[in-house]
């Protein structure tokens, strides 16, 4: 048990970086000041959005920079980028300086390269600490990256007795997370050796245990963070309530702690009593020093049909024309080459650049990635302009609070498919499917553009795309290799700056379109430049037009899980074979 307590101090830390780096999320909550200091239209404005959101087209460089340097020197990194980027926005907004439009954009792609960072530095703890339990320890670490903008919110409110601009969140996501990543690194620097993290299969348990406590405790603080936000408009209110989120995120600390107080309980009372058992060899030792074992046959076999030389299949059959025959071979047909065709054949087989693109299983879950969660993250983009559209700027906050954490609670139930594992045999791309189902319904639902309407559909946007972006490092982990995640993951995720851009461009041209059609009577212009549009035909299109994507990607969902649910169901079948083998040999 040496040194088991400072890994669960990595888990802590990833924690605390990853709910203060979130800074994506509070755009809609300065947008509307940045658009008015640049005197900039609606579409210049989603060109700034999409540039925060194409910084994720260089993730790679920051698993480019961990094979060159050590990861807290890549943390810093990405911290003094955020650094420059937030607070020379900050200077923009409040007028201390003036910049051209060009270097605003390339500032906001250096912003969101900066959190790209930060992610994969986490991405890297977590798999390299917990090898056996790294969905639930990604899931727990990415969950609070969507109490980010509920935080800053907090920390806002508890200084509106010194300025009410909302600028104050640009001049907060330049400095809060360089003080974070300053107090997680002792954590960091003092990562356990290798031979320390591999865990016997009794451990391996017991660390499950230990997360499901962690995931409720955040859970806890999700409520906490949804319900007190409201009444939070009073700067002292706020700073009490915001004294208690930090002391909940400072609770975790707690697990750590009693691991240390229990090795240190093992090395100092129980040393006497200490009885030579021969070491149990670890569960991931077992998995992979067994390269011939029958654990790494392929899963699924896949059926071709012999083909003679002359190009005719070997096993002809006569079928007469009959109109059920024919749809049911049509069917056959139609089922064979979606469903069947090239389908994946083992979980976690390395993939390759080259060989992930040649995989139809790749594109499904890229096309359901584009229309489902992208599509949450573009809405969260457009919520400032959507609350000012509705006249509902004094409720922006909340709806902000709102989306902040339903986006935490939909990634903490990412880990869902982890603990009712061998309860519920579901595929995780079924449950990605699952999660999929009330993008579509919360987009129809804004359709109605009622102050209801606005809240319900945003807690069921934030619900379905917090659980994708949580669960898509895991799946892309599965299903093309644990090892080439930092390659793979950063080509899923291509599709976050395409569809920040096609979306965004969708939302501003109907946007801009209402605004010039009614006259001063819906519109008011500034700086001769920028058009806001007031009223219910603002958005109502976009809305409609977002629903109809995000069906495409339940569908698609639907399509990647029919793939992969037999494979899936194998690896199962596996496990549990295996981890049988391993209470008998306890």
């Amino acid at each position: 048990m040496a040194g088991q307590s400072r890994k669960w101090m990595i888990v802590v830390a990833t924690v605390w970086i990853q709910a203060f780096t979130g800074t994506n999320f509070d755009f809609s909550a300065y947008s509307s000041a940045l658009k008015a200091a640049m005197g900039i239209s609606q579409v210049q404005l989603n060109y700034l959005a999409t540039a925060s959101d194409l910084g994720k087209l260089f993730g790679w460089s920051s698993g480019l920079a961990l094979l060159y340097l050590p990861l807290p020197a890549v943390l810093f990194i990405a911290a003094v980028a955020g650094l420059v980027s937030y607070s020379l926005q900050w200077l923009v907004v409040t007028s201390y300086i003036s910049l051209p439009y060009i270097a605003v954009f390339l500032l906001c792609l250096l912003a969101g390269c900066s959190i790209c960072w930060f992610n994969t530095v986490c991405f890297v703890l977590c798999i390299r600490n917990f090898p056996i339990n790294r969905s639930i320890a990604l899931s727990l670490s990415i969950s609070f990256n969507g109490v980010s903008a509920a935080l800053y919110t907090l920390i806002v409110s508890s200084l509106s007795s010194i300025t009410t601009s909302s600028a104050i969140y640009l001049l907060l996501n330049a400095v809060v997370p360089l003080i974070v990543s300053v107090a997680a690194l002792p954590p960091i620097l003092r990562q356990p050796p290798e031979n320390l993290i591999q865990l016997p299969f009794n451990n391996a348990s017991r660390d499950t245990q230990r997360f499901l406590i962690l995931h409720i405790l955040a859970f806890l603080t999700g409520l906490y963070l949804l319900f007190l936000n409201s009444v939070s408009t009073d700067s002292s209110i706020a700073s009490v309530i915001l004294a208690g989120a930090i002391f909940l995120l400072i609770l975790p600390l707690a697990v750590p702690g009693l691991i240390f107080a229990h090795e240190w309980a093992q090395r100092t009372i129980y040393s006497s009593f200490h009885l030579d058992v021969p070491d149990t060899p670890p569960l991931q030792s077992f998995i992979i020093n067994n390269n011939n074992d029958e654990l790494n046959r392929p899963l699924i076999a896949v059926s071709s049909e012999r083909i003679e030389g002359n190009g005719h299949s070997a096993q002809e059959k006569t079928v007469f024309f009959r109109p059920k025959a024919w749809l049911t071979e049509c069917w056959s047909w139609c089922f064979n080459m979606v469903i069947e065709k090239k389908k994946l054949v083992v979980l976690g087989e390395e993939h390759s650049a080259r060989n992930l693109i040649a995989r139809p299983d790749f594109w499904f879950y890229y096309i359901a990635y584009f229309c489902g969660a992208t599509v949450g993250l573009v809405y969260s983009n457009n919520l400032g302009q959507i609350a000012e559209s509705l006249n509902l700027d004094s409720d922006l906050t909340m709806i902000l609070a709102v989306y902040s954490a339903c986006s935490f609670f939909g990634r903490l139930l990412s880990a869902v498919p982890d603990f009712l594992r061998g309860k519920v045999k579901v595929a995780r791309t079924g449950w990605m499917a699952l999660a999929l189902l009330p993008m579509p319904v919360g987009l129809f639902l804004l359709a109605k553009l009622s102050k209801e309407a606005l809240y319900a559909g945003t807690a069921l946007i934030g619900l379905s795309s917090g659980f994708i972006f949580a669960a898509a490092v895991s799946v892309t982990s599965e299903l093309f290799g644990a090892n080439s995640i930092g390659v793979n993951h950063n080509i899923l995720i291509t599709n976050i700056p395409l569809g920040s851009l096609l979306y965004g461009q969708i939302a501003a041209l109907v946007y801009d379109s209402n605004g010039t059609s009614y006259g001063l009577r819906r519109i008011a212009l500034l700086h001769d430049s920028m058009i806001v549009c007031m009223g219910t035909d603002c958005y109502a299109m976009t809305f409609l037009i977002w629903g109809s994507v995000a069906c495409i990607g339940l569908l698609c969902s639907i399509i990647l899980f029919l793939r992969t649910r037999s494979a899936y169901a194998e690896a199962e079948r596996r496990r549990e074979a295996f981890l049988d083998f391993a209470i008998f040999e306890d």
